[in-house]
């Protein structure tokens, strides 16, 4: 963490700091497919890598009173090394980090060793509620409608995981022309992908 402190602390230029840097970096496996000066390149050691893009559907909004901007970032990939994505859907084996309370003060910045993690099951009944999911569908497609019986469906699903499993019931539905998403036509999808497993 010393080092990211160190990359962190505004006085010096990127040149500057990245003479010093510990970490490898890597181009974004989107370059394949994209200018390569379009997306940053990315941490070699890096335990999960988020790839994102800026959705200006919602344009930035800019707060009058603070000195801060709001914008939307669409989650389009997360890269994770095998060995923790093998862990993480085993259920067991998180990484052993420190953590960054995100806080200094003039001569110092707070972190903590991170102890053993330990899971703590949803409660009965809880997931995500309905008002949310209907949000993250909506805004997905705006092509796209969703029934409340259709939005119930996927209140389990894991907030991680919620755009990719809406993005594949909409790419699903626009390959046959559906612009509303039933209960029925959700159960099609589930039912098509078990039986490809």
């Amino acid at each position: 963490m010393k080092n990211c402190v160190m990359l962190g602390f505004p006085g010096e230029t990127t040149l500057e700091k990245m003479k010093h840097s510990i970490f490898t970096l890597e181009p974004s496996p989107r370059y394949g497919t994209h200018d390569r000066a379009s997306y940053p390149e990315i941490v070699k050691e890096a335990i999960q890598v988020f790839l994102c893009t800026w959705d200006q559907s919602h344009p930035l909004k800019r707060n009058e009173t603070l000195e801060e901007h709001h914008f939307l970032l669409r989650i389009e990939k997360i890269i994770m090394k095998k060995k923790w994505k093998d862990r993480l859907f085993k259920g067991k084996g998180f990484p052993t980090m420190p953590i960054d309370y995100g806080y200094r003060n003039n001569i110092r910045f707070w972190f903590a060793r991170h102890s053993r993690p330990y899971p703590v099951p949803i409660p009965e009944g809880k997931g995500n509620p309905i008002d949310f999911i209907r949000y993250a569908c909506d805004r997905f497609d705006p092509d796209i409608k969703w029934e409340d019986a259709a939005c119930a469906k996927i209140v389990k699903v894991p907030r991680i995981f919620l755009n990719k499993v809406i993005g594949g019931v909409v790419e699903a539905a626009k390959k046959e022309g559906i612009t509303v998403i039933t209960p029925e036509f959700m159960d099609k999808v589930q039912d098509k992908r078990s039986s490809e497993k």
